[in-house]
C-alpha cells in the first residue's frame, strides 16, 4: 500500500491518502514546527502521494492554519491538489461566548476566519470539532447545508460527538434532503477502542468515514516506551503517555515488538498498521515534528498484519462494551435458539 491507494471519505466523492496530514503541530516553532520545517514535511508528505491534509482553526491559535495559508501562497497550485480539512467550534476569544460553538453566526464567522487564515476559498472538509450541547441540530446542520451550496465548503464531518447524535445528525440530514455526514474523526488506537460500540455502528449504518487520531495513543506506541523506559527526556508527550503505562500496556508492547522485529519493522509502524486495516477507517491522521518521524510513520504502509497478528493484538486489548452490547453479546440465543442467521441488516452494527 502507499499514499496513492486512495480512498473514498464515506458516501462522498471525495479520495483521499490512507494516511491524513495532522498540521496540529505547525506554528512559529515556540511550541511545534516552526513554518519552514513545517513546509519541508509536508513537501516531503505530498511527493509521496500525500493528499489529506487536516487541522483546525483553534491549533495554536491560529497558527495552523496560517501556516498551511502561507505554504500554498508559496506554492502554486498545490491547493487546488490538496484535499484540506479544517475544524470549527474552537473558541478564538474567551471573552466572547460568540466565539466558539456551532450556532449559525460561530460557524459562518469561523468559517469567514478560517478562509483568511488558509489563503483559500473553500474547504473540501469541515468538521464540526466538538458537539456542542447549547445549539440546535437543524441550525447546525441547515448552516453547513447552506455553505456546501454556496461552494464555501465540499464535505461535511462530525468529530468529538456522542454516537446518538452522529445517529440523529445522519437521519435528520437524510431525511430534510440536507448534505449528508460524510465522515467522523475519533480517538481510536490500541489502547482506546471505546468507539467500536456505538461509533463505529452508527458509522457503519450510515456509511461514514472513520479518520481516527491519536492512533499512537499519545506516543504510548511509538517505540519509545518499554517496562524499563517508562519517561523519555525531551518528551511533552510523556505526561500523556503515563496514564497508559501499566501492566496490560507493557504487555501489549512486548506483542507489539515481537510482531515487529518478525516483519522487520517497528512498534509504531505496526501499531500504525492495525489501525488502518480496521474495515471502518478510511484514513489515519498522523503527526510528526521531524522528518525522521515522518518517515517512520509512512513506513506502516509497508506493514500488513495476518489476520493471526491482528486477532492476538485484538485480544490484548478488547474492549469491555456497555451495556446493552455486553447483553446481547452474551445472549445470541434469545431470539434464534440454536439456529444460525445471516443477515446484510447485522452487518450494520456487528463486526
Amino acid at each position: 500500500m502507499s499514499l496513492t491507494s486512495y480512498r473514498t471519505l464515506g458516501r462522498s466523492g471525495l479520495r483521499v491518502s490512507p494516511l491524513a496530514f495532522g498540521a496540529m503541530n505547525f506554528d512559529d516553532g515556540s511550541w511545534g514546527s516552526a513554518p519552514e520545517a513545517s513546509f519541508a514535511l509536508l513537501d516531503h508528505y505530498r511527493d509521496a502521494g500525500g493528499n489529506f491534509v487536516d487541522t483546525a482553526n483553534m491549533y495554536n491559535k491560529g497558527a495552523s492554519e496560517e501556516t498551511l495559508g502561507r505554504y500554498f501562497d508559496q506554492r502554486p497550485g498545490a491547493r487546488d491538489r490538496v484535499v484540506l480539512a479544517t475544524k470549527f467550534g474552537g473558541n478564538m476569544a474567551a471573552d466572547d461566548p460568540n466565539s466558539g460553538g456551532a450556532s449559525r453566526k460561530a460557524i459562518r464567522a469561523q468559517l469567514d476566519a478560517s478562509l483568511r487564515r488558509l489563503n483559500t476559498d473553500y474547504i473540501d472538509l469541515y468538521w464540526m470539532h466538538q458537539w456542542d450541547r447549547h445549539t440546535p441540530m437543524e441550525e447546525t446542520l441547515s448552516t453547513l447545508t447552506d455553505l456546501v451550496r454556496a461552494g464555501k465548503i465540499h464535505a461535511i464531518g462530525l468529530s468529538n460527538v456522542p454516537a446518538w447524535w452522529v445517529a440523529e445528525a445522519a437521519a435528520t440530514a437524510r431525511l430534510r434532503d440536507w448534505e449528508a455526514i460524510a465522515a467522523l474523526q475519533v480517538e481510536y488506537s490500541l489502547l482506546a477502542r471505546s468507539v467500536e460500540g456505538e461509533t463505529f455502528g452508527a458509522a457503519r449504518r450510515f456509511g461514514l468515514g472513520i479518520t481516527p487520531w491519536s492512533p499512537l495513543a499519545s506516543g504510548t506506541l511509538s517505540g519509545k516506551y518499554s517496562r524499563t523506559a517508562t519517561e523519555v527526556a525531551g518528551s511533552g508527550r510523556t505526561a500523556y503517555a503515563a496514564a497508559y503505562l501499566g501492566e496490560s500496556t507493557f504487555t501489549l508492547l512486548d506483542a507489539l515488538e515481537k510482531i515487529a522485529q518478525s516483519l522487520g519493522t517497528t512498534v509504531a509502524a505496526v501499531a500504525l498498521a492495525w489501525v488502518r486495516q480496521r474495515s471502518e477507517v478510511t484514513s489515519t491522521l498522523i503527526g510528526a515534528r521531524t522528518q525522521e518521524q515522518l518517515i517512520a510513520n509512512l513506513a506502516s504502509l509497508d506493514v500488513m498484519l495476518t489476520e493471526a497478528q491482528v486477532a492476538e493484538l485484538d485480544t490484548l486489548t478488547a474492549p469491555s462494551l456497555d451495556y446493552p452490547h455486553n447483553m446481547i453479546e452474551s445472549m445470541v440465543g434469545f431470539q434464534q435458539g440454536d439456529t444460525t442467521i445471516n443477515g446484510l441488516a447485522a452487518e450494520a452494527f456487528v463486526r
